[in-house]
């Protein structure tokens, strides 16, 4: 049976820093899965549709991830496509005091699926999406911390 991890998120946008997380967890699973949450709730800056094309070009040519997207519990979600791993990255003590309490939540919601954490490299540690959405919304360089095919100048909102 293959090793899946799905790695959550809104990736608003899909940053060097997720995309770190992903390689590092090409390392030791067969497939990463990059789960695009959908909440209704929840604003975005970007495009649903513009962060899936994002992160389907980050990885054109890597078979072994896939991009989808969900809404609901994330551990349900991993049990309807067969993961047996959540894959989170960490760049702060305050980050994994998050995932922690997350990470037992979902374990007792299903003892079978296992969360993951793997550190991001220090160049990523200081760096979120939020403060990239300050930088791109305040005319910041940007660069930086994105991926080339991530172009957010084709989505900026009016």
């Amino acid at each position: 049976m293959p090793k899946i991890a799905v790695f959550p998120g809104t990736f608003d946008p899909f940053s060097n820093g997720h995309r770190d997380i992903v390689e590092k967890g090409l390392k030791m699973f067969d497939e990463v899965i990059i789960a695009i949450g959908v909440n209704a709730l929840k604003k975005t800056m970007f495009p649903l549709e513009k962060r899936v094309e994002w992160i389907r070009n980050t990885y054109t040519n890597e078979p072994r991830v896939r991009v989808e997207t969900y809404s609901g519990l994330t551990i349900k979600y991993c049990a309807e496509v067969n993961a047996g791993f959540i894959l989170r990255g960490l760049r702060t003590v305050a980050d994994f005091e998050y995932e922690k309490q997350i990470a037992l939540v979902n374990s007792d919601q299903n003892h079978a699926i296992q969360s993951v954490f793997v550190l991001s490299e220090q160049k990523y540690t200081a760096v979120s999406s939020t403060v990239i959405r300050d930088l791109i919304l305040n005319g910041g360089d940007y660069s930086l911390y994105l991926p080339q095919t991530v172009e957010v100048h084709t989505a900026l909102p009016e």
